[in-house]
């Protein structure tokens, strides 16, 4: 559906096509897909095979029958059609013209896309989905709205993870403290893919929105990965990070507001299943906030020491023993932990 909604985007040749049909008052209905599967249903009309402007559209709108699209849309493959899908296929739609499209979505794996002449609403359909073309004021409206939301949700997930920073420079972190970033986390990722939908649903309209997604969402889905990285419990049942990270974006909005649930879902929890038993991080979210440090030799520096308490305790000659970090890497590691440790207990306590 989301290719589908972005083939109908403002900006592009469709979109401008339709508005022109509802522009003229009048009704439609495309498949977009001239595949064999599609030519079988099909009866009448006539063989066009030219290229897909917005105003040839239009025009042969004015007919009763359907239009077939290329699958690219680049070209108008037949026009004047009478679909014949299976009529044993279920369909809740009670226009003709909305029957016919519904029944074609599900019985083939092409974007259909119906006009309303009385209702002057467009309305995409594809396998078992149906998705109404929302006016681009209303789109801009919800998705501002989704901005400032995610905006919220941000400023608060940059508290809880700079107060989780400070408790691990202290040694002081607790599964709650996990679990609460882990599901700040979580929230701000599912409102930018919310955003996402309306800025693939707005197209070219939709730049601006895009920009300040990308300015809130900085760094977030790499704050997640490598929390879940410092704490997930290895070894057991072959559970892996990819695994935890599949499992906390399945579950269920009612589900991630239970943190104990979450905890051991994602094997956080401690041995009794409590949030307040205390836990011990990596160190690869630190680390990464080390400029110019590769990811790679992070593994190795988590690889020989164990814990971020040890890596912090580790004088530059022990970080030098490291292969791939060498003397010099060595003293900036060191300062740039202890910058990182001075400034989270400052923001935490100030």
């Amino acid at each position: 559906m989301i290719d589908s909604l972005a083939a109908v985007a403002p900006g592009r040749p469709l979109r401008e096509g339709l508005d022109r049909i509802l522009q003229a008052n009048m009704g439609a209905l495309i498949v977009v897909g001239d595949g064999p599967e599609v030519l079988a249903i099909c009866s009448g009309g006539f063989l066009l095979d030219a290229e897909f402007t917005p105003q040839r559209l239009s025009e042969l709108a004015k007919m009763d029958g359907a239009i077939v699209l290329a699958k690219d849309a680049s070209r108008i493959a037949r026009a004047n059609v009478h679909l014949v899908p299976n009529p044993n296929v279920p369909t809740s739609e009670t226009g003709t013209r909305h029957r016919t499209a519904e029944r074609v979505a599900r019985s083939l794996d092409v974007p259909v896309i119906s006009v309303s002449e009385d209702m002057s609403i467009v309305a995409v359909y594809r396998g078992d989905m149906k998705h109404p073309l929302d006016p681009i004021p209303r789109l801009l409206n919800r998705a501002n709205t989704a901005l400032q939301t995610l905006e919220r949700y941000k400023n608060r997930l940059d508290t809880v993870s700079g107060s989780l920073s400070a408790l691990e420079v202290e040694d002081l972190v607790t599964v709650r403290d996990v679990m609460t970033v882990l599901q700040r986390a979580e929230m701000v990722r599912r409102i930018a893919e919310e955003i996402d939908g309306f800025i693939v649903e707005l197209g070219s309209d939709g730049r601006l929105v895009l920009l300040q997604l990308d300015e809130l969402m900085g760094g977030v889905e790499d704050d997640r990965r490598l929390v879940i990285k410092d704490y997930f419990r290895q070894g057991e049942d072959d559970f892996s990070l990819e695994e935890a990270l599949t499992l906390l974006s399945d579950l269920t909005t009612e589900d991630l507001l239970d943190l104990k649930g979450v905890a051991e879902v994602l094997h956080l929890a401690g041995p009794a299943g409590e949030l307040d038993t205390s836990a011990q991080p990596r160190g690869y979210r630190l680390l990464s906030k080390i400029p110019r440090l590769p990811e790679a030799i992070i593994e190795k520096i988590v690889a020989r020491f164990g814990t971020l308490q040890k890596i912090m305790r580790a004088t530059t000659n022990e970080l030098d023993d490291v292969e791939g970090v060498g003397e010099a890497r060595a003293r900036a590691i060191k300062e740039g932990l202890s910058r990182l440790a001075e400034s989270s207990i400052l923001d935490r306590y100030t």
